[in-house]
Parts: structure tokens; C-alpha cells; sequence
């Protein structure tokens, strides 16, 4: 189990996991769960945090896609957002990078889930570990992790 899992089971929404093989030569963790999942990149969202260079705050959005830092900054109400330091990611969320899920992080951080997620039944996020991933709908994400939603990329 991970805090991803346990957070979603203790808030006794519904939800599937699904586990895969990781392949440590795999260019992108959310472009190989889609893959390996047979999933559509739209329906697989990667979590990358960003910060202000006081604070950190994270994005979901579809693999297929690029974060606008712009876009994430403007559903902030921040000038400018940069991707946050890799040590900073692990230490705040207790993830190691490609398995760094929204859900179940050290710290509930600022999230802001793309607007694209609400037209979908499902999404599939980390899970908090590289090969697996958790499906669940994108109002469940929003009340696990106090999200907004926003156009981010």
C-alpha cells in the first residue's frame, strides 16, 4: 500500500489500481503507463510540482501534454511559476519522481487539476510508486487533494 491508496480507501471513495512493469529505460512515466495500461495519454495524468521560490504547488494534467507555467502561475494568482528542485519534490511529497502522486502527499500542497479532467468518466494519477497508477474520477481527485480546476496547459 501506499499514502496514495490508503488516502483513497480512507476516504472511501471509489477507486481501481493498476499495476505495471516499470522500465527503468522508459523516457516518460506517463506516456509508458498509458502505454503498458493500454490507456489513452488523455486519460493519464502525470503530477509535476512547481513553486514560486517560496512556496510549492502542484499541477495534473494529461501526459499527452505540456504544464504552461504561465496558465499555472495565472490559476495560482502568482506573476511566475519554475518547475520545482527534485530533491524539493521528494522531500515535500514523500515520492520519489515518476511516482510522485497528488493524492496521499507529506504535505497537502496548492493543486490545480487541468480543466480536461472533468470532461473524462475517469482519470488514471500515480499511485504514488513507478508502475502503478490509480483510476478514480477527476471530482474524487478534486476532493482529495483541495484542487481547482483550470486550464494549465
Amino acid at each position: 500500500m501506499t499514502p496514495a491508496i490508503n488516502a483513497a480507501k480512507k476516504a472511501g471513495i471509489h477507486f481501481r489500481v493498476k499495476e505495471y512493469e516499470h522500465s527503468p529505460a522508459a523516457e516518460s512515466f506517463g506516456l509508458e503507463a498509458a502505454e503498458k495500461l493500454g490507456l489513452s495519454p488523455d486519460q493519464v495524468f502525470k503530477t509535476l510540482v512547481v513553486t514560486d521560490g517560496k512556496k510549492l504547488y502542484v499541477g495534473v494534467l494529461p501526459v499527452s501534454n505540456q504544464l504552461n507555467l504561465k496558465l499555472m502561475a495565472k490559476a495560482l494568482g502568482l506573476k511566475r511559476v519554475t518547475m520545482a528542485d527534485k530533491q524539493q519534490v521528494a522531500a515535500s511529497t514523500g515520492y520519489v519522481l515518476g511516482g510522485v502522486s497528488p493524492i496521499g502527499q507529506k504535505k497537502l500542497l496548492p493543486t490545480i487539476i487541468d480543466s480536461s479532467a472533468q470532461t473524462l468518466a475517469s482519470i488514471n494519477v500515480s499511485a504514488g510508486r513507478r508502475g502503478l497508477e490509480i483510476e478514480l474520477s477527476a471530482r474524487d481527485l478534486q476532493r482529495l487533494t483541495s484542487a481547482t480546476f483550470a486550464d494549465i496547459n
